[in-house]
């Protein structure tokens, strides 16, 4: 018998072939996989040391659905399996690290995530070091953020091929418990979301100037669909509304340049070269974008009024295709579900050979924000404005390590 780190241990009845035991082979004893394994037993999550008798067998990490995929780079299409398997911890740390691929206000990452063996659930609760105290007092950008990571997680636990249900804010007395994913059994014949997989890891936030190229209808309609897919309007702003959202993100970005607080938030989750922080969290240099010398486009300067030794300037568009993520009424369930429906957008605009990047200054000033809206429109709450276009894609930016957002318990 031989096994490596990851397999199954299956222990059967002598008499009918049925399973009595099951667990994840969680160490070894021997460089060649033989006997004895530290096992993790299934039902009761339990570590023990084991010599298997003959009633045991192995399966192997690489011959089932989750083997599989890792194998291939977990890129492979989703798979229907046994819905009574446990997960193994390597497809757990997977998974949690395509929810944190999501984009966050200045990547700050305000997440972490709970996998409970028993109940076969995933937890998302806020985590509060990715707090922005002056630019995001009420932790709606969080939220959001939180929702983006949240609907990744649904992306990559369809992929798995797991059916599951997501419920947001389940326990009213902790807030900080955002939501909850529990898989509830081998994947049907809806391809939604799983068809939205490969761009996890594709998608990155593009700071470069983008083609004044027109976004087809056809385009916007999918994109419209993906934010409706979780109950919020998406909308394209033009005419007098576009200019109004462009100057309003002017404004804020001028006050944000000279603001002491957003100076403050700024700089504790930007990353200059020199800086001997660790990288595994905000916005490094590299990923800065040039600065702009002509265009519309309401960009960011995270550098934050600095110079930055090399860095370029270019012209940006003049005619920026923004989009609007609203809702109609204002409160956390809504930011979950305008990161889940930003997420969405942003996955179907990767698939669809967009650049994308976010205008959130004029959100970050209560004064600034409620003009945001169209007065014509039912939905009251502006939530997100994002920038589309045919451009550069993003570089990677850091993310924590899953060791330090995941807990795994029995």
């Amino acid at each position: 018998m031989h096994a490596q780190v990851g397999d199954q241990l299956i222990v059967e009845s002598p008499t009918t072939d049925a399973t009595k035991r099951d667990g994840e082979i969680v160490g070894l004893h021997h460089d060649d996989g033989t006997p004895p394994y530290d096992v993790r037993w299934s039902d009761t999550g339990q570590v023990t040391l084991v010599f298997p008798g003959p009633d045991a067998h192995i399966h192997p990490l690489a011959h089932g659905p989750e083997g599989d995929r890792e194998a291939a780079g977990r890129r492979g299409p989703a798979a229907t399996h046994r819905s009574g398997r446990p997960l193994s911890e390597a497809v757990v740390t997977a998974l949690v690290r395509d929810a944190t691929a999501a984009p966050s206000m200045h990547n700050a990452q305000p997440w972490r995530f709970r996998y409970v063996r028993h109940t076969r659930a995933f937890q998302l609760r806020a985590d509060l070091r990715g707090a922005l105290p002056h630019s995001d007092p009420e932790l709606r950008a969080l939220h959001i953020g939180c929702g983006a990571a949240l609907m990744n997680l649904r992306v990559a636990v369809a992929h798995e091929g797991w059916e599951a249900a997501t419920r947001l804010l389940p326990d009213p007395g902790d807030p900080m418990l955002l939501a909850s994913v529990t898989l509830t059994g081998p994947l049907g014949e809806e391809t939604d979301p799983a068809d939205l997989y490969p761009a996890v890891s594709a998608r990155h936030t593009s700071r470069h100037p983008f083609a004044e190229t027109a976004i087809p209808e056809a385009v916007r309609a999918a994109l419209v669909d993906a934010a409706g897919r979780e109950r919020v309007s998406l909308s394209f702003p033009s005419g007098w509304h576009l200019q109004s959202v462009l100057d309003l993100a002017l404004e804020a970005e001028a006050r944000n340049l000279t603001d002491a607080g957003a100076a403050a938030d700024l700089a504790r989750f930007t990353r200059g070269a020199g800086d001997a922080r660790p990288a595994t969290e905000g916005v490094p240099e590299y990923a800065f974008g040039p600065l702009r010398h002509l265009g519309k486009a309401p960009m960011r300067d995270f550098a934050g009024g600095k110079a930055v030794p090399g860095r370029p300037t270019a012209d940006f568009e003049a005619h920026p295709q923004l989009a609007l993520l609203s809702t109609s009424r204002d409160r956390p369930e809504e930011w979950l579900r305008t990161g889940q429906a930003m997420e969405r957008v942003l996955l179907r605009a990767t698939l669809a050979g967009l650049a994308t990047s976010f205008v959130t200054q004029a959100l970050e000033w209560r004064d600034l924000h409620w003009p945001l809206r169209d007065p014509a429109s039912g939905m009251a709450y502006v939530q997100m404005v994002l920038r589309l276009g045919y451009g550069p894609a993003g570089a990677p930016t850091p993310r924590r390590p899953v060791h330090d957002v995941l807990d795994i318990e029995p």
